[in-house]
């Protein structure tokens, strides 16, 4: 993409994209398009100047009632981000779509983040923080991250797994994703990591793959109790286990929770 000539803005900054985004120091109505960065920027003390949300924003449970809800990560309401003029969108690489920024950033600064790793979730806070104008209390935050994932024990064999983000067809998290990196961290190998991003799976991939653990997020899609059948059908020797998908996908203040809850998901 290229650079937004905002010079009317104080501070030119470089998002986790490598693009010059030139914002307001403070902004001070910014609209969320990712609910990961939402929910941080409520974290961040940030939620009066929080103008817009996309319709997926479910953290905090009142974010959707106090900010205009502009459509979903992938469909924006252009019309409505217009009525709230915006001096701040603050999206991501993975969810939201290229076309949809490209035309908001015709208009607005649109920072991007890129997040594949804990490191670059820890950057993305910090660099919010410092944009919105909390880089003490984003300081703070990252470092409370980082300091409880320090504390997760080594695992000297991870338990191999594939970890479902669908179904009909079943979709996998692969190499390169976030939840891959958390995977490790949580102390599992991730069958599929040769692979890249969310493939699809058949069932005879995953049966060829054998792991230990089949781990059925829950999101994107609502896996439940009803759906370990259908994988014990397909490997009878696996165990399979509803896990919580914002622990293992969301890379904003909701990482405060995530080491605690993977070290509960480790055998003992």
């Amino acid at each position: 993409m290229m650079d937004i000539p905002f010079s009317r803005f104080p501070l030119s900054v470089t998002d986790q994209m490598g693009r010059r985004v030139a914002v307001p120091l403070p902004a001070q109505r910014i609209v969320s398009l990712v609910p990961s960065q939402t929910e941080l920027l409520f974290a961040l003390g940030l939620g009066a100047r929080v103008v817009g949300v996309t319709k997926f924003c479910i953290h905090p449970a009142n974010a959707r009632q106090l900010a205009t809800v502009i459509g979903g990560t992938k469909n924006f309401d252009f019309e409505k981000i217009d009525a709230l003029q915006p001096d701040l969108l603050i999206g991501n690489k993975e969810e939201n779509y290229q076309a949809g920024i490209e035309q908001l950033a015709a208009r607005y600064p649109v920072w991007m983040s890129d997040i594949s790793t804990l490191a670059d979730s820890l950057d993305m806070i910090r660099r919010v923080g410092l944009i919105c104008g909390r880089k003490v209390a984003a300081e703070v935050l990252a470092a409370e991250i980082a300091a409880s994932f320090a504390t997760l024990p080594p695992v000297a064999a991870p338990i191999t797994a594939a970890y479902f983000i669908w179904r009909q067809p079943y979709m996998v998290a692969a190499g390169g994703t976030f939840i891959d990196d958390m995977l490790t961290r949580a102390g599992f190998r991730n069958v599929f990591s040769a692979q890249t991003r969310y493939p699809e799976i058949t069932p005879e991939q995953l049966r060829q793959a054998a792991p230990s653990q089949i781990l059925l997020s829950s999101e994107p899609y609502p896996f439940k109790e009803k759906h370990l059948a259908e994988f014990r059908e397909i490997c009878p020797a696996a165990e399979i286990r509803i896990v919580d998908g914002e622990l293992f996908s969301w890379y904003g203040s909701r990482l405060r929770h995530s080491a605690a809850y993977f070290r509960e998901l480790q055998p003992l």
